[in-house]
């Protein structure tokens, strides 16, 4: 019986690429991913290469994923809160001597992606590539947001990504939210079009987010690939973001 299938457990090794356009929510993605893995037991590393989005980015999320054992690569402590394309020689470190899980959350659009060209002879070299661990390049898709509403805009921002980071898109990751105003029906929508784009590129469905409190609202047990339930962390400073202890 359909209805009686169990949800796809989510797991990531290796190294996962993080990357959509801006607005996407690919930094929230990242930590909920970052925190879900440690709670089965993996080791988990996450690198901030966001040197677009001034706002929300990993670092900001620093404290709480540090008291989770959550390891974080990011620029010098006098370079926090710039906007320079500081990649510090640990984040290339990173890249080649990856353990657990490793996490690279790249800023938003063509432009965060051009930082991967520069870490591109870290790839080159690692080990990983000849199949000791995986790379994957994720792209996050919000249906809801400007320039993503349709297939074609998507597969757009994947081609200017690609160019910029002189990487190859592996795989994608559906992020379907209006924030507050998200309801069941558009995560149904949001894993839809996200599937259509799969179906259309061959590519592989990482997985779909779904807000925790929504859970109880959606049947995740009809999706065809895993689920990753998200916690809002980065949020404005008048709101208050939700604790990530799972």
């Amino acid at each position: 019986m359909h209805g009686l299938r169990k949800p796809l457990t989510l797991r990531c090794d290796g190294v996962v690429v993080i990357v959509g356009n801006y607005g996407s929510g690919k930094t929230e993605v990242s930590v909920n991913l970052a925190v879900n893995q440690r709670g089965i037991g993996q080791n988990v590393r996450i690198a901030d290469l966001d040197l677009v989005n001034p706002y929300f980015r990993t670092r900001e999320a620093k404290t709480p994923l540090a008291a989770l054992g959550i390891g974080m690569v990011l620029p010098p402590d006098q370079f926090l809160q710039a906007d320079l394309p500081i990649l510090s020689p640990s984040i290339a470190g990173l890249i080649r001597q990856p353990f657990g899980l490793t996490i690279l959350d790249v800023g938003g659009d063509d432009v965060g992606a051009t930082v991967l060209s520069s870490l591109s002879d870290s790839f080159q070299a690692n080990s990983f590539l000849e199949g000791d661990k995986e790379l994957r390049v994720l792209q996050v898709i919000n249906p809801f947001r400007p320039f993503t509403e349709t297939v074609q805009g998507c597969l757009k921002i994947r081609d200017e990504i690609e160019k910029a980071s002189r990487m190859k898109i592996t795989g994608f990751i559906g992020n379907a939210n209006l924030i507050d105003e998200t309801t069941a029906v558009h995560i149904d929508r949001g894993y839809d079009f996200v599937k259509r784009i799969s179906e259309k590129t061959r590519l592989p469905f990482e997985f779909m987010t779904v807000a925790e409190d929504l859970l109880p609202q959606v049947d995740i047990k009809q999706f065809e690939c895993p689920v990753l339930p998200i916690k809002r962390q980065l949020v404005p400073p008048w709101k208050k973001a939700v604790s990530l202890k799972r």
